[in-house]
């Protein structure tokens, strides 16, 4: 019977500081764990991502090996995959690496027929919980916990746009006025001095 995987205190996270496409209608930003898989990992190990909607991460099971890692486009059945497989010695105190990762940021995802792991646009709001495995030759080693729900922006229908023009207050229309008969009255001036 397979050891199971050690339990980490770390829970991932989206970064508080304000970043461009922080969230999106399908994507979103985790910051990087950093020194969480230190005593743990091995040149080898590799650590993955697993993205479930929230109200299925409760019934996902750990993969035990790579060829058993649920893929991109189960998504929609399976209610879970995982992704962005990264080499160990990327989250270890040392390593010079991105401060965040985007989940969500392949589009080439969907049209892709291989069977490799891929990072592609979410396909609604969710929310989504999110967790970090570290996983050896002989399957998981060692996990982070579960992420607080994270909900994605909802797109804005098309027919919700007002196309028609806001109207302007009184006051505009009296400043307008002004600067129009002012410009009227310099022109006529100019053209008299000149004449």
């Amino acid at each position: 019977l397979p050891t199971p995987p050690a339990r980490l205190p770390y829970v991932p996270h989206v970064p508080p500081m304000a970043l461009l496409g922080k969230i999106t209608a399908t994507t979103f930003v985790l910051e990087r764990p950093r020194c969480v898989f230190d005593g743990h990992a091995d040149a080898s190990d590799a650590v993955w991502l697993a993205v479930a909607f929230a109200n299925a991460s409760a019934n996902f099971r750990n993969p035990r090996s790579r060829a058993d890692v649920p893929l991109y486009k189960q998504l929609p059945t399976a209610r879970a995959y995982m992704t962005l497989e990264t080499a160990a010695a990327a989250y270890s105190c040392s390593a010079r690496s991105p401060p965040v990762l985007r989940v969500g940021g392949d589009t080439a995802c969907r049209d892709q027929g291989r069977q490799d792991p891929c990072n592609g646009p979410l396909p609604s709001p969710g929310p989504y919980r999110v967790k970090f495995l570290l996983m050896g030759c002989r399957g998981p080693k060692a996990e982070t916990r579960w992420s607080e729900p994270i909900l994605l922006r909802r797109a804005i229908s098309p027919g919700t746009i007002d196309s028609a023009p806001t109207r302007r207050g009184s006051d505009v229309v009296v400043i307008a006025s002004i600067l129009a008969s002012l410009g009227a009255v310099l022109a006529t001036a100019v053209l008299g001095a000149l004449g």
